[in-house]
């Protein structure tokens, strides 16, 4: 998975990267000339006493030196920006996909776990790539380049690097190879801790007001001691790869000592050529050593990989359309044609054969019990799912069909639990407009039943709002979210029981502003409260997935069980009628 991803996402920088293996070559080159120069100003400068030698060679290790540190700061440079622009890259796909999944893959991978993928996954990644760059293309180079110029200065002596490469292969593959594992469970580990963490955060105060502090705290506890655990052993196994590393090295390095020192009491080799070859062993060594610290990285980058491979092969339930419908035949109008919605896995549909017809000028209002798909057959509409059997119409044209562009547009859902961004009221309202006039934003407020409380509100309009909408009420918040809707002017107007948080009377106020602003178009209501949708056009009355009556309200009221259930738990016999 982490071939792929990087093969992807680094296509685009072909040049980049062949730029930065060139200089990574040459500064290689350079470093690896620098020894056997070192070595000619000991033999022929030094123990010759030749000055001229020592001047000219050392004129020369300048200039190379030179060239080593110029071509490593260019693929440094070269490396980071390409790290850099690979990981934005890497992220802008994640959160691509992300935004094109349905609310079943989003429930599949869950909040925690997809924040954890487009954030630490990716740095993860990305910090192989900057290393890779850095260190992994100059490492082989630097150990086959040593190989050859140990070789070249002494063949007997080079035996030593035939038992020490091997060793130092064999100690970093096994340790490797338990990496893998445990960089899985810790990457796991880190989305439970996201997870538990998010929890708490977004429900202290249902935390508090039921004293259930030692129990979070407890939760919380366990998750981290599992992550700590996880870690540590990995760390253990890290630990144990530099003093290896280093063990075999310096035994290498005493072995080379001892053998040169014998060739050089019997003239088989120069003291120069000794010191030269101890350069080559050490640089041999080193490029090991990059090599093991890039190993290290990539048991984790690759599980990282795979859980974004993960994301990005994922296809969405809800496709768009490869032909897109722009245009609608009958503006406004809204039916659902014998729909079933079946969750995966689930061993009952939600809903069931659901037939309703609403139209421009109407109010058709959805009630029923708890649990019987009332939020659900609202979703259908604006796609949020796709119907597993029927089909929903939009304008006369199915919404697999309709442009997602042209659904949005038509569509205006105000969800049961209302989100605001962080931001000011006006951003927020202008969220489905970003042209509509402050005008048209009072306008919408005053509809909403908002506007007394915004002016209150510090900078009115401008007046900051926290994530999520926390520093306002949950009937203000809803209040805001009708607005936002009515900004947008949609055909077709979906309220998933966005009046539960209002007193009557606002309830009622609201209810009334809606009718006359809403006159030209179609108003699907979904509700608790029988007061809401009393005075609706129809009623569509659902019961464990299925359409078991519609009408008006006294007509159901007299004829319908369900229905008349649902109102004298609410009204008295008397209200009812």
């Amino acid at each position: 998975m982490l071939t792929v991803l990087l093969r992807r996402h680094l296509a685009p920088y072909r040049r980049a990267v062949c730029a930065l293996v060139l200089l990574q070559f040459l500064q290689t080159c350079a470093t690896l000339c620098l020894p056997a120069l070192n070595a000619d100003i000991i033999d022929n400068g030094v123990v010759a006493g030749d000055t001229g030698r020592i001047l000219a060679s050392g004129a020369v290790m300048l200039a190379v030196t030179v060239v080593q540190v110029g071509c490593n700061i260019g693929a440094v440079l070269h490396g980071a920006r390409t790290a850099a622009a690979f990981g934005r890259d890497v992220r802008a796909a994640v959160f691509d996909r992300v935004q094109s999944f349905s609310a079943r893959e989003l429930g599949r991978f869950g909040a925690p776990s997809l924040i954890t993928r487009t954030t630490n996954d990716v740095q993860q990644v990305q910090a192989l790539v900057l290393m890779g760059f850095t260190l992994m293309v100059s490492a082989p180079i630097m150990c086959v380049g040593g190989i050859v110029m140990a070789l070249g200065i002494d063949v007997p002596l080079s035996s030593v690097l035939v038992a020490v490469v091997p060793v130092l292969g064999l100690a970093v593959g096994l340790i490797v190879r338990r990496l893998r594992p445990l960089f899985r469970a810790m990457q796991e580990r880190l989305d439970t801790v996201n997870r538990v963490l998010r929890e708490q955060i977004t429900g202290i105060r249902v935390v508090r007001a039921f004293v259930r502090d030692g129990h979070e705290r407890e939760r919380f506890r366990v998750a981290n001691t599992e992550l700590t655990e996880v870690s540590l052993g990995s760390g253990r196994l890290l630990a144990l790869m530099f003093p290896i590393v280093m063990t075999v090295v310096n035994l290498s390095s005493v072995a080379v000592a001892w053998f040169g020192a014998h060739r050089i009491d019997a003239g088989d080799m120069e003291i120069g050529a000794l010191t030269a070859f101890l350069a080559y062993l050490m640089q041999i060594v080193m490029s090991v050593m990059m090599a093991t610290f890039m190993f290290m990285m990539v048991p984790r980058a690759d599980v990282c990989a795979e859980r974004l491979q993960e994301v990005l092969e994922t296809s969405t339930s809800v496709a768009p359309p490869s032909e897109p419908v722009r245009e609608v035949r009958f503006h406004g109008h809204l039916e659902i044609r014998g729909a079933g919605f079946r969750y995966p896995g689930a061993e009952e549909p939600v809903l069931r054969d659901v037939n309703l017809v609403a139209g421009p000028g109407e109010t058709t209002a959805v009630i029923g019990s708890t649990g019987s798909g009332k939020s659900t057959l609202l979703s259908l509409v604006p796609r949020l799912f796709d119907v597993t059997e029927g089909e929903v119409l939009v304008g006369g044209v199915d919404v697999r069909r309709l442009d997602p562009a042209r659904l949005a547009r038509t569509v205006g859902l105000v969800p049961q639990r209302p989100y605001l961004f962080s931001g000011t009221v006006a951003t927020n309202l202008r969220y489905g407009r970003p042209d509509a006039t402050d005008e048209e934003l009072w306008h919408a407020l005053e509809t909403a039943q908002a506007a007394d409380f915004v002016r209150r509100l510090e900078g009115g309009l401008d007046a900051p709002v926290a994530q999520g909408g926390t520093n306002v009420s949950g009937g203000q918040r809803q209040r805001l979210a009708i607005a936002r809707t009515l900004v947008q002017r949609p055909e077709i107007y979906l309220f998933d029981d966005s009046f539960s948080a209002l007193d009557y009377a606002t309830d009622a106020a609201l209810r009334a502003a809606l009718a006359r602003e809403t006159a030209g178009a179609t108003v699907v209501i979904v509700a608790q409260r029988v007061s809401t949708v009393r005075d609706a056009d129809r009623i569509v009355v659902l019961d464990r997935g299925r359409v078991v009556g519609s009408g008006h309200h006294d007509a159901l009221l007299a004829g319908n069980d369900t229905y008349r259930e649902i109102v004298l738990s609410q009204l008295t016999e008397a209200e009812a009628h």
